[in-house]
């Protein structure tokens, strides 16, 4: 199972969660970011529907896929 973390940083005169190398918008104190980035985390791990995908490669071939609406990444929020 792959995981995500949702880290809390300042960010453009406020406070932002960050995943990866991306922010969310801008929060004006810590706390309301650090709600803002558990919310997500929560959502992040709700199941969704097992769905049939097609998608085409660089070569320009398709292929066809079976994407598991049960696999879903474990999420973490540090502070």
């Amino acid at each position: 199972m792959s995981e995500v973390t949702y880290r809390i940083v300042e960010h453009d005169g406020g406070f932002a969660y960050k995943v990866g190398d991306v922010f969310s918008e801008t929060f004006p104190s810590r706390e309301e970011a650090l709600q803002a980035a558990q919310a997500a985390a929560a959502e992040q791990q709700v199941p969704g529907s097992t769905e049939g995908i097609r998608y085409q490669d660089q070569a320009g071939g398709w292929h066809d896929e079976t994407a598991q609406g049960s696999d879903r990444p474990r999420a973490k929020v540090i502070e």
